[in-house]
């Protein structure tokens, strides 16, 4: 699972501000261009704290802050979320009190699980793909059905009506033996495709 959009969120704790940042990355480069590129907008900033995982591949930076309170806490919020392909980081502007280290690890965890919130989450799924190749009389009968429940991917329009459609539940098929008369789809392969989880 990993985020749609890049995700930002605000939160004031003693009179410290966490702003927090997450975005989607398919590597240690963009995932510290991206810490670079927030550095820049936020150079006068506390502390840029930091956190990835993309594969197998986790990182995390305290950058500064006392060690663990920071960098671990983000990386356990994206762990427990299910998250991957994800960095989050987090800029704080210091308010003068000092939080101590339970007081940092609370902060930190928080600013991350309070972006997380708003965020809209991607979940890829592979799923089969099947071929259907029908008469123009029975594409008018199915196409509605195919359009609104099935992963279309493509239609073409011959001498007969040929979609190429992925399935998420494999008891549609029935559904469209029904509106086809018995003709049965024939599956080609697999596609993975992308869903919003929220």
């Amino acid at each position: 699972m990993y985020l749609k959009n890049e995700a930002t969120g605000v939160l004031i704790i003693e009179r410290s501000r966490f702003l927090t940042y997450m975005k989607r990355v398919k590597s240690e480069e963009d995932y510290r261009n991206y810490i670079s590129e927030i550095r820049r907008k936020h150079h006068d900033a506390t502390h840029v704290c930091s956190a990835m995982i993309c594969g197998n591949i986790r990182r995390s930076s305290d950058d500064g802050e006392p060690s663990g309170t920071a960098g671990a806490p983000i990386l356990n919020v994206l762990d427990k979320n299910g998250l991957d392909e994800t960095c989050a980081l987090v800029v704080r502007y210091f308010g003068g009190i000092k939080l101590g280290a339970g007081g940092l690890i609370r902060a930190y965890s928080s600013a991350v699980s309070e972006c997380l919130k708003d965020a809209r989450l991607i979940e890829e799924a592979v799923l089969p793909k099947y071929e259907l190749s029908v008469s123009y009389e029975t594409a008018n009968r199915i196409d509605y059905y195919l359009r609104n429940n099935t992963v279309l991917s493509d239609t073409v329009y011959d001498t007969s009506v040929t979609y190429r459609f992925a399935l998420d539940d494999e008891k549609k098929i029935e559904k469209i033996k029904e509106f086809t008369k018995g003709i049965s789809p024939v599956k080609i392969g697999e596609e993975i495709i992308e869903k919003e989880v929220k």
